[in-house]
Formats: structure tokens, sequence, C-alpha cells
């Protein structure tokens, strides 16, 4: 049937006489929006207008009524398949409502990335034109000629149609989906620690078939792409690793800062440090083409740095070069490795702003203060016991140096950030109160020295967002650091943060996971990072991606902190209540595994045992972590004691309260008027 002969829907939005144009609807993640655009040019010069977002939302217009009106009315709905597309739960929406008003669906297919069974079910009957090889405009031809004649597929055109059988197969997917969505309602999960404690099951998507002889295309590794491995300290007391941990973390922020250079982050190429693995695999790894390797070496007052550029495919050495400098030239030594570096690849490197958070040099060029805030970073990235207190000693070591140096200062104010989440049962060397008090002294005495430094405004925002609750003030400070630091690390983190603050207010995760997704090519062994995509991922309602997502967790970290609570919880909400025990009790983070345990117990009936593991809780944590246990006793559906010790949280620290609104471990509680008000009174509500 024509779509435009179908009887519209009494609950569409009223359609306007410019939305009755029946146009190509185009479909696409974020992170597709240049070969979205390219589609659309494309489909243009052929005499075929298209409907994107956001182009074609009106002013004034609400976002989501203009989509389904340029869906129901649409002559052909062209999906842009891509992984970003396929873990996008705005893009499902889109295939769903295309699905639904029977508009003919056509997939221009970029990759490899298999499908969720949810859109093998509603992409069963579509047609697909593969563009993967890079061929772009052989693929818009045969786009182009399956619009206009959608009965009869072009020569070159693939269908994704299944067999009947594998048809029944996939709708019986389709609805063990929805069944497990609508269970999900009524079970809780556990919020824990920074990485969130999620519910997961263990099914994996199957790719559709596209070419039964061909094998899966390699992923395309751009060129212009980079990781700088962590130097290797070669010093004769082997005491220099601060240093050579801080010149390769420089080194990294140098190169970041050019859009036209791929630059893994410091989190995936510090997975590396300390093991000999071979360059090939790390590059396939990483994703990258080139490697940066070197070494550092002091030896009284001089410096030998040893640095080589390495094409990974063939481990031909593009560059090498030795450099024997004072302590003092360490800056300038920076940039000319940097700028090396860049020539090689034929980029050419932007100029390194002053105000990107990178420890560059105080005002009188005190190395010895430079030292120290170097020190204090090692400290503060290993994250050992102690280590918060030990980072806070070496900052405030390099201010007595040089009380001018407002990065050291910005550092500080970071350290305080992180020592005032108290409630993650992390440190609570001070209370969350005194930790807000002096981190933001420290990040405005940074702003006083530089008002552009983009380190004191992420510090500042980390204070307001995860101790004072202060949602509205993190995200400008969160956005400031944006605007000075657009390609470097704290940029991206704090683009990051203003995407998780957005789903928390507003419950609505499309977009954040949208660009935790698209973080993940420049980060893509972070595990703290893949565990709370995980999560959004189960919030959102994309449960087979959210498994994917915990099982890549687990295989990149085993011994990640939450991890296997994380896999017990799973283990829990599948029935698996043995396997579940038995995981858990192999976790060493003790608030993570506590929880999880008091919530099995309690699964399997053993209240005495519930019972008892959370009064152990509340004995080691009621002070650092009233959310975690607040969140045990909905679970038990305990409702006025869950709300005392929500009280309670909100008292310690309102920025625990970030993922109260869709947390499902409160789903007991949302029926209950308390509840709106605490979300109100933490302004949680939008």
């Amino acid at each position: 049937m024509a779509l435009g002969d179908e009887t519209p829907n009494a609950h569409d939005p009223p359609v306007s006489p410019a939305d009755s144009v029946h146009r190509v609807f185009i479909s696409y993640a974020s992170h597709d929006t240049p070969t979205a655009q390219e589609v659309c040019s494309a489909l243009e010069a052929a005499g075929l207008p298209c409907w994107m977002a956001p182009r074609d939302v009106k002013a004034g217009a609400l976002y989501a009524d203009a989509i389904v009106r340029a869906i129901s009315n649409a002559r052909a709905f062209v999906l842009v398949l891509s992984e970003s597309s396929i873990n996008s739960s705005h893009v499902g929406k889109e295939i769903e409502r295309a699905s639904s008003k029977k508009c003919p669906v056509i997939a221009l297919r970029m990759d490899n990335a298999p499908l969720t069974p949810a859109l093998e079910y509603f992409l069963s009957e579509s047609q697909w034109v593969e563009a993967q090889a890079g061929n772009h405009n052989a693929a818009y031809t045969r786009l182009i000629d399956a619009i206009r004649e959608p009965a009869k597929p072009p020569a070159g055109f693939v269908s994704s149609g299944p067999s009947a059988k594998s048809r029944a197969a996939g709708t019986q997917r389709r609805r063990n989906w929805i069944l497990v969505a609508a269970a999900l309602a009524a079970v809780a999960v556990v919020t824990l620690s920074i990485s969130r404690l999620w519910l997961s099951n263990h099914r994996t998507a199957q790719p559709p078939v596209v070419e039964p002889s061909a094998a899966p295309a390699a992923p395309i590794i751009a060129e212009k792409s980079i990781a700088v491995l962590p130097f290797v300290d070669m010093s004769e007391k082997h005491d220099q690793e601060y240093f050579s941990d801080g010149l390769s973390e420089e080194l990294i922020d140098h190169l970041a800062h050019n859009a036209d250079l791929k630059v893994i982050a410091r989190t995936s190429s510090f997975a590396f440090k300390g093991k000999n693995e071979d360059m090939r695999s790390i590059a396939t790894k990483l994703g990258v083409a080139n490697l940066l390797e070197g070494s550092v070496r002091k030896a009284g007052g001089q410096l030998r740095i040893t640095a080589q550029l390495i094409r990974a495919s063939d481990g031909v050495h593009l560059w090498s070069e030795t450099y024997d400098r004072k302590p003092n030239d360490i800056f300038k030594l920076q940039d000319e490795i940097s700028t090396t570096v860049a020539k090689a690849l034929n980029v050419a490197l932007n100029a390194m702003p002053a105000v990107a958070g990178q420890p560059r040099t105080p005002g009188n060029s005190d190395i010895a203060a430079y030292n120290q805030v170097l020190k204090g970073n090692f400290f503060f990235m290993r994250g050992e016991k102690g280590d918060t207190a030990k980072a806070i000693e070496s900052y405030r070591r390099a201010l007595s140096l040089q009380p001018q140096y407002a990065l050291a200062w910005a550092a500080l104010a970071r350290a305080y950030a992180w020592q005032g989440n108290s409630w993650l049962g992390e440190f609570g060397d001070i209370t969350p109160a005194e930790a807000s008090v002096k981190g933001r002294d420290a990040a405005q005495r940074a702003l006083a020295i530089d008002p552009k430094c983009a380190a004191a405004y992420y510090a500042r925002g980390n204070i307001a967002r995860l101790i004072d609750g202060d949602w509205m003030a993190a995200q400008s400070d969160y956005q400031r650091t944006v605007e000075l630091d657009p390609q470097g690390e704290l940029g991206h983190q704090a683009q990051s943060n203003i995407l998780l603050l957005k789903g928390a207010l507003s419950g609505q995760y499309g977009e954040v996971i949208d660009g935790l997704r698209s973080n993940q090519k420049r980060d893509p062994l972070d595990t703290n990072a893949v565990s709370d995509l995980a999560g959004f991922e189960l919030m959102a309602g994309n449960l087979v991606q959210s498994v994917a997502d915990f099982r890549r967790a687990l295989e990149l970290d085993s011994a990640f902190a939450t991890a296997q609570a994380n896999y017990g919880y799973a283990l829990l909400m599948m029935g698996k209540n043995a396997e579940a025990l038995a995981a858990t009790q192999k976790e060493t983070d003790d608030a993570s595994r506590l929880s999880v345990l008091a919530a099995i117990y309690w699964a399997m009936g053993r209240r005495t045992d519930s019972d008892a593991t959370l009064d152990e809780l509340k004995r080691g944590f009621a002070n650092r972590n009233a959310y975690l246990v607040a969140a045990t006793y909905a679970y038990r559906g305990e409702a006025d004691t869950a709300f005392a010790w929500l009280d309670q949280a909100y008292q310690h620290a309102k920025g625990s309260l970030e993922d109260l609104r869709s947390d499902p471990m409160f789903q007991n509680l949302h029926g209950d008027p308390r509840f709106a008000a605490l979300l109100h009174k933490a302004k949680l509500m939008e």
C-alpha cells in the first residue's frame, strides 16, 4: 500500500501543507552527520527532495512531532546504517515508526556492525545498499534507483530478507525482547561507586547475511592516527616514572589539538604500560596506524629522552631521535617532539593553547614546581588507597615553590573534588562539605591568576556536580571547559559530563549513548566508560547492546572494581542465583559486593543473610554511601527506611542523588509522593 493512501492515525500530530510533501526521510546517528549530509546532497541533486533533522525542523516546532510527521508522509526512509546508528535509541524509534507506517526502508550500510535482534526484526524486509567498500558514489546511484523504483531493486542491490523460518525466529526474538523490557520495570538495579551496577543478560545479536561469500570488511584505520604509548623510565634508580608518564600525557594533549589527527586518549594508551605486546597488536586494538614510543633517562642534571614514531603495519620507524637536555628545556622539547611527529604524519600541528589543562611551565619557569605537579598527577591517576592525599601534598609543595602557578591550583581543586566523593566509598579523608569549600577556593585562585584556565573550570564543575548537586552550575563550567579546550582531553571529558547530566535530568539517554559510543573511537579501552555505556544502554531499553557492552567491560579488565558484582547482578536477574552468588563473592570492592549479596540473598529467600549483609554494608559505608544503603532498602520494598537514608544522602552530598530519577533500584518508590518531592528538592526534574 502506498504511504499516501494510509489512513492517518488519530494520535498523529496534525499535518501541515509543508509537511505533506513526500520527501525522503534520512535517519542517522549524530556521529554519521557528515555522511547523512552527503547522502542528502546526492539525492536532492538527483531530484529527490529530502527531510532530515535538524535542518528541516521549523523554528518553534516540537522536535519529536516534526519527525513523526515527516516519517508519516515520506515516500521512502533511508537509514545510514552503521555501528553508531545501530546503537542509537532515537534511530531505533524512527525505524520502528517507519515500519509501522509501512514506509519503504532502504539501508545504506557503512560497516559490518551486527544488528540487534530488534533491528534485525524491523529491517528483515528492507533493502540494502552496501557502501562500506568506500565507493560511495556508486552506492548513491543504486540508492537513487531504489527510491525511484522500490518494487524493482537495481543491480548491485543486496536484500536482507531472510527465509520464512528465520523471519519467524526474528519475530520470536523481538517478542522475547519486549517481555524482558516489560519485566525490567519490576526489577531493581544497584548503582555502585563511579561505575554503575546494571542489569544484563547474555544474548548476542547476530549480523544479517549481506553477501554469503564475502568476508567481513576489516575496519578502516586512518593513516593520520596515532597512539602515544607510556614512555619508559630508564633511569638508574627507576625513580622518574612520574616524569615519563607526565611527558607521555603532555605529548598526547599536544597532538590532540589538531582536528585532522586521530589521537588515542590516555586511558587506552596507558593500558599497555609495562606490557611487552607486539606493536601491530597494540595498534589494532587501538585502531591506529602509528605509534609513538620512547624512554626517559635522568642522570644528575641531565635528561636523555628517546622518541620514535613507528608505522604499525610493517614496523618501519618513520622517525627517531635522541635528545640530551637540561630539565628546564623540557617544555621546548615537548613542542619539538610534537611538531616533528605532526610533520611526519603530514598534519599541521595547531598552536598549543596555554589553557588546556596541561601542567605547563609556571610563571618563572620553576622546574621544581613543575616536577611536583607531575608527581601529584602520577598519584592522582594511579588511584590506589591514599594516593589522592599524596597528590594533594605534591600540589601544595608545587604552590609553596610557585604560588602563582594556576594549573597547580586547578589540579589541587580537582583532587579535592575527588576526595570529597566520600559517598562513593572511595576515600572519605575529609567531608564533602569541607572538600567543596577547599576545592572551590583552589579553583577560584587558579582563575584569579588565569581567567582562561580550562582545568579550573573543569574542577569547579566536578565539585558542583559530584558534591554540591548544583547541576546547572556544573553544566556551565563544563561548557566553558569545552570552549577553552575543544580538542583536548579536558574538553572531551567535559563534553561527556554535559551529556551525562542531560541524561540524568531528562531521563532520556539517546544522546548520551551516541556521545559515549563516539568517544570510544578515541578511548576504546576505557573500562569505566564501557561500563557506564552499558548502564545507559540498559536504561534506554537497549538490552542486547547493554549485554554486549557489559561483556566487553569484563573482557577489558576482569579485575575492574565492581566488574564481578556487575556480572553477579546480571546472573541474578537471569534467575541464576547460585551462579550470581559465586561471581559476586569474588568482588574485591566491598561496597558493591555487600550490596549485590544483600539483593541475591533477598531473592533467594535468605532474609537473615540479607539482613546481616545489609548491616555490614551500613557499618562500613553508612557515612560514605547513604545512597547505596537507601537503594538496597528500596529494592527490598522498605520505603520508609529507604527515604530516611535518601534524606541522609542528600544532606551529606547532594551530588550523590544524580542517578535517582532513572535508577531502577528505586522503582518501588516511584508511586510514592515523597519520591517526586525529593526529585524536585534535588532539582532533578527539568
